[in-house]
């Protein structure tokens, strides 16, 4: 596997030698110093163009950076509805471990660019035009603190789609179950547990994308319990972590109350609770609702 080292000066190589290339620039985690160093950590790199059309009509280009596994160009798809305006992306995973994200940029856009993003390195200026840049940050992706109205916003939302999950176990559903538990149910629980984080620590860290370094903040029996709300393939097994999910907000979302001097609806909890228990208990077929 080619070293930090030799990937970055290949990187620089490259644009050192084609005068299209005015500037480079790293972005993401490999700028952060709050995030630990791995094998699989993307190179997030920018080259700052004089123009376009000649890369996007030699798709061969990027073959210097190495022999690839798989390559996406999310501008060039049908799925993927462009979203980066003037610019092109290159996703790269290489046959030795690396993976490059190489985006190409109009240079005139580099003062926007400059703005977009706090986790930003100039790695590359050739003409010495582009902006100067703070020290890189991830101040942006920190938890941010709710008002009273989000955070009660976030326990109604919660409590109203478990409704759903448990119709559609009833229903012997259970991909709708699955579902609205974990692209809705989940997104509550888990922003609720980012926020207990930043009550902890002054709201003044990130927890990282998809929260992936939250159990590095939790006490072991909270992280056992986030771990119960991931259900297998049963009706039982999804019923078990709805529940799990349940009493789990129902810990956080109180401790976040109470350091945040908010109010917990402690009265829906219980409904919505006594609710979900008597459909669970409720005869496949039943006519009534008892």
């Amino acid at each position: 596997m080619r070293s930090e080292e030799q990937m970055m000066e290949l990187v620089l190589e490259v644009a050192r030698r084609d005068e299209r290339v005015r500037a480079v620039t790293l972005e993401g985690s490999r700028t952060n110093p709050n995030v630990p160093r791995d094998i699989f950590q993307d190179y997030d790199i920018s080259y700052h163009v004089t123009e376009m059309d000649s890369f996007l009509k030699d798709p061969g280009w990027v073959d210097v950076f190495g022999e690839r596994v798989i390559m996406q160009n999310p501008e060039d798809m049908a799925m993927f509805p462009p979203e980066l305006g003037n610019r092109f992306s290159y996703l790269m995973l290489f046959t030795d471990g690396n993976r490059i994200d190489m985006t190409l940029i109009p240079i005139e856009e580099k003062e926007a660019y400059c703005q977009e993003d706090k986790l930003l390195k100039v790695l590359l200026d050739k003409d010495g035009t582009f902006p100067v840049i703070s020290p890189p940050t991830d101040v942006d992706y920190w938890v941010k603190r709710p008002s009273a109205a989000y955070y009660a916003d976030c326990c109604n939302e919660f409590w109203w789609v478990s409704t759903y999950v448990a119709k559609g176990l009833w229903r012997q559903e259970i991909l709708y179950a699955q579902e609205h538990l974990n692209n809705y149910v989940r997104a509550m629980l888990m922003k609720m547990l980012e926020w207990e984080v930043g009550t902890r620590t002054d709201f003044s860290l990130s927890v990282g994308k998809c929260s992936k370094y939250i159990k590095n903040h939790l006490p072991e029996d909270r992280w056992q319990l986030l771990m119960d709300t991931y259900a297998g393939g049963s009706y039982e097994a999804v019923w078990n972590a709805l529940f799990a999910s349940g009493r789990l907000f129902r810990l956080t979302a109180k401790d976040v109350a109470a350091r945040l001097d908010y109010t917990y609806p402690l009265e829906e909890d219980q409904r919505v609770t006594d609710y979900l228990e008597r459909v669970r208990q409720l005869p496949k077929g039943a006519t009534q609702f008892r």
